[in-house]
């Protein structure tokens, strides 16, 4: 089965080399994709020389990458992940071991370890406050809603409608996945912190408060097609 990873990039100039390294060795039969969304470091450049297939993506947001990888590439399975090296290529043959078609597999870094960015105390709150409200409102059970460390069937990448142009792009595919009946599984992952020098591009309050918005907005649109 044709395995594709995509990698959505805005200015990872530190980290690009190793992500891409990391997931030759342990996915040496996939395509590795990095789609460079306007980065003005040298991103583009390294993710080339380590033989990733870098599109550019003008359009600016996760959301919007996100939305142009899923319609230009055609596999069987569609990986997704950070290009920051927070999460480990070594996890994937176990997530690819639970994944069938029609499924979305999470890789929930909260089951294993200890989240690092939930230092940043905010950030904290407005995880949980994400994950309950998904849970409360769908009925469901996923432990982590914003991780960006997951695997789609081929199926979901191309039916969903994306709408998020920015970081509400993971609770709209998890969402989506609880209201179109693909099976959600988690995969235990380990996580760890950016490297030094390495900037997150997520704004607590400003992006938490989008998140949150996006999720009674759509809560309502599901409501009314019931």
């Amino acid at each position: 089965m044709q395995i594709a990873i995509l990698i959505p990039c805005y200015n990872e100039e530190l980290t690009i080399g190793n992500v891409i390294t990391d997931f030759k060795q342990y996915a040496p039969q996939a395509t590795i994709y990095v789609y460079n969304n306007n980065s003005t470091d040298n991103t583009a450049k390294i993710a080339k020389e380590y033989g990733a297939i870098v599109v550019d993506s003008p359009k600016q947001g996760k959301g919007n990458v996100i939305k142009h990888m899923f319609s230009s590439i055609d596999a069987d399975i569609y990986v997704l992940v950070d290009g920051d090296s927070t999460y480990f290529a070594k996890d994937l043959p176990s997530m690819l071991e639970q994944f069938e078609e029609g499924s979305m597999i999470i890789g929930d870094r909260l089951s294993s370890t200890y989240f690092a960015e939930n230092t940043r105390r905010f950030h904290n709150i407005g995880n949980k406050l994400v994950r309950f409200l998904i849970n409360h409102l769908y009925h469901s059970s996923v432990n982590d809603i914003m991780t960006g460390y997951r695997i789609c069937s081929k199926s979901m990448c191309k039916s969903i409608n994306i709408k998020s142009k920015e970081f509400e792009i993971e609770t709209e595919m998890t969402i989506y996945a609880l209201t179109h009946n693909y099976t959600i599984k988690s995969v235990p992952i380990d996580y760890k912190n950016r490297p030094v020098g390495s900037e997150s591009k997520l704004s607590t309050i400003k992006d938490g408060y989008k998140i949150i918005k996006f999720i009674f907005k759509e809560y309502r649109r599901y409501k009314k097609s019931l």
